[in-house]
Order: structure tokens, then sequence, then C-alpha cells
């Protein structure tokens, strides 16, 4: 009888991208450019908290966004209508993650050197652009009310990976079974480091606690 061989494509796929992606990361550090990954579930609110920010630190700093879906150019004309700085789509053909190499060509076409800070609009999803390393020099995550404190436990790589989690919409919490305590506790059990901001870009509370922290992330990164 034949024999059945198995090979492990994933473990070599993921090696290759982590090492572009490193490369990216040193060069983005060499030309003073923080790159944000923004992950989260769709219509926890990326878009909504990204303009809420850069409205905020736009008159400060230097911002541009990449925007990542399947299809459609919704978010970054969103992006471009209510802030008024640079954005570019990027379609990922089908694709529910962007890799090193698909975030290395983004940030080409936007003449990325010219800006103090980009934010990665990851595509929508917990499970696979956690798997995938951008080549960002941090990522951040954001989780509404909505969804449920409970999410820290069901997808713990992307919580493990992140160094801020914003909780959105807490504007809406009376509405949903949401324990905020309960929630920063199980985010803080996947991750002891993260920072937790909870905000809401319907009242703007926490927003300025949220541009004061990316301020300083730029002015730190800069002094490195």
């Amino acid at each position: 009888m034949g024999q059945v061989r198995t090979i492990l494509l994933e473990k070599s796929a993921f090696a290759d991208n982590d090492a572009r992606a490193e490369i990216l990361r040193a060069d983005l550090r060499k030309d003073g450019v923080l790159l944000v990954n923004v992950m989260s579930s769709p219509g926890a609110g990326k878009t909504s908290t990204l303009t809420s920010l850069i409205n905020s630190i736009k008159d400060k700093v230097k911002v541009a966004v990449m925007e990542a879906d399947i299809d459609s150019d919704v978010d970054a004309q969103s992006i471009v209508k209510n802030t008024g700085v640079d954005s570019i789509q990027l379609h990922t053909g089908g694709m529910c993650h962007l890799d090193a190499d698909m975030t290395r060509e983004g940030l080409e076409a936007i003449d990325y050197k010219k800006y103090d800070i980009i934010f990665l609009e990851n595509v929508g999803n917990l499970v696979c652009p956690a798997e995938y390393d951008t080549g960002a020099t941090m990522d951040i995550m954001i989780l509404s009310t909505s969804e449920g404190d409970d999410k820290p436990l069901k997808y713990p790589l992307i919580f493990q990976k992140c160094n801020l989690v914003i909780i959105s919409k807490i504007d809406a919490i009376k509405y949903f079974t949401f324990d905020l305590d309960k929630c920063i506790d199980n985010i803080t059990y996947r991750n002891k480091d993260v920072r937790v901001i909870p905000i809401s870009n319907k009242t703007q509370e926490g927003i300025e606690e949220l541009s004061t922290f990316f301020l300083d992330k730029i002015n730190n990164y800069k002094e490195i």
C-alpha cells in the first residue's frame, strides 16, 4: 500500500511571513513611522473609533489610514469624509487577514514615510488577523459591549498579542449583558500587561485618554 505523508505547511508559511514582518518592522523603525494594526469583529466600531481618535490628534501629528476589506471602499471613503486625512482601501481578494507582504504593498502605495502614524484597519475577524504578523509596530483590538464580556476567554490569541484593548460602545452597556469589570479581568487574565481603555464614540467618553495614549506612543517611538 502507498504511504500517507503529512506536510506542515502552516508552520513554514507562518515562519516565512514572520521573517518578512520583522524586516518591515525594522524599516518602519528606521523611518520613524508608527504602524498600528487595528483588529476586531465586524461591527465592533473600528472605523468609528478611528474617526474619533484621528479627529482628536490630526492637528498634532501626520496621520494616514489603510483600510482592509474583502471588497468595497466604504470604510476608506468614510475616513476621508469624516476626518480629511489620507486613506487607501486594500482588497484582500477573499482572504480574511493581512500578512506582511500585503501590508508592505499598501504602505508603499501610500508613501508611508511622510506620516507619523498609520492605522491599518484589518479585516473584521477575531481569528485569522491574530494569526498573521502584519509587520505592525503595535497591535490593538476593539471589543464592543454588544459582543459580551466572555470574548477574551473564547478568543485568547487576539487578546494575548495586543498592546491595547479598546472597549467600545460603553454608552450602550445597559442594553446588554455585559459586566465591564469582569471583562477587564478576563482581558488581563489573557494578557497582564495590556492597557484597557473603555470608550464611547457617541458621547466621546474615553477619547481624550485614548488620544493621550497614542500621542505618548508616537513621541516615545520617535525618541528611541
